[in-house]
């Protein structure tokens, strides 16, 4: 805060008064910050720990606050909200395209694999729930070939 309210060309007084303002009225807590930025992010826009350690690095959090945040993401909620990302990517168009031509199993596992990277998944969890993902559809899509 002291950083920005400086780069906008407040003197150093008047940030000083500001920031014992802010302080006095405990509206200034890097902690509740991190803590809500982490839960909001994970939760609303499906962000791994990877991309939210950068975002809050970014905003200028100390590095002992972004981990005791993280802390409150699980492997398994993370891993749980990949699975939600990919189940909304496979969309019952993507299905039918697998169904017309199983080549297409690489480029998309590619696509969605990467796609939970950017948001901030690490490389190994990407991989097991996409194929995850794709096996439970490649079984079902034998099943209904079986069927006919």
């Amino acid at each position: 805060m002291v950083d920005r309210l400086t780069r906008k060309g407040f003197d150093a007084e008047t940030v000083d008064d500001v920031m014992i303002r802010l302080e006095r009225h405990q509206l200034v807590d890097d902690t509740e910050f991190a803590n809500e930025w982490v839960r909001s992010r994970h939760t609303h826009s499906g962000r791994g720990r990877v991309a939210l350690r950068q975002e809050l690095r970014k905003k200028g959090v100390d590095a002992g606050i972004i981990e005791a945040a993280l802390d409150d993401v699980s492997p398994d909620d993370e891993r749980a909200v990949a699975a939600e990302l990919v189940a909304k990517k496979l969309t019952p168009t993507q299905i039918d395209r697998l169904l017309a031509d199983p080549a297409l199993r690489d480029t998309m596992f590619r696509r969605l694999a990467g796609m939970l990277m950017r948001r901030g998944y690490p490389q190994s969890m990407a991989i097991d729930v996409v194929t995850e993902a794709l096996d439970v559809v490649t079984e079902a899509l034998d099943g209904v070939n079986t069927e006919v």
